[in-house]
């Protein structure tokens, strides 16, 4: 396995990582949407044995709407980035994994450093070669390579 065989190999793991810690990540607005589902459902609750009037249900509208427009950005986000680990493990769609890493470049601190590495291996004209061909044929003819033998 050559160096930038290995270097696709670790991108696409970590693609892996970030992508279900984005996932994870990504959850944490729902508190938002849970939040917006009481004001509008029971708008008492957020008085608190204090006397006056309930927040508007269009506050409780904004929270939902806000929180699930974030939580369905972070899933995109992270299944894209999965995804794009992916298409780096078998090298295909250099571009999609490209462009992901760019956004990711966003997410700071793991995925800017992940965008970054990702942009660096995939800018090399070596990877982009690895690209044309598929990794059956690397791995053989780095094997056939190694190997001797009458070259069968």
């Amino acid at each position: 396995m050559t160096e930038d065989e290995q270097h696709l190999k670790l991108l696409a793991t970590f693609h892996y990582i970030v992508g279900a810690l984005g996932a994870l990540f990504a959850c944490f607005p729902l508190i938002h949407v849970t939040l917006g589902i009481m004001m509008v459902v029971n708008p008492e609750f957020l008085n608190g044995g204090h006397k006056g009037p309930p927040p508007p249900a269009l506050i409780g509208y904004m929270f939902i709407l806000m929180g699930g427009f974030f939580v369905l950005c972070g899933w995109s986000a992270a299944i894209c980035t999965i995804i794009s680990g992916r298409y780096l493990a078998r090298r295909k769609k250099r571009m999609f994994s490209f462009v992901v890493a760019a956004i990711l470049c966003m997410f700071i601190p793991f995925g800017t450093v992940l965008g970054v590495f990702t942009i660096i291996v995939l800018s090399k004209e070596s990877v982009q070669r690895l690209y044309k061909i598929s990794p059956n044929q690397t791995s053989q003819s780095t094997t056939a390579a190694v190997t001797p033998g009458c070259g069968c």
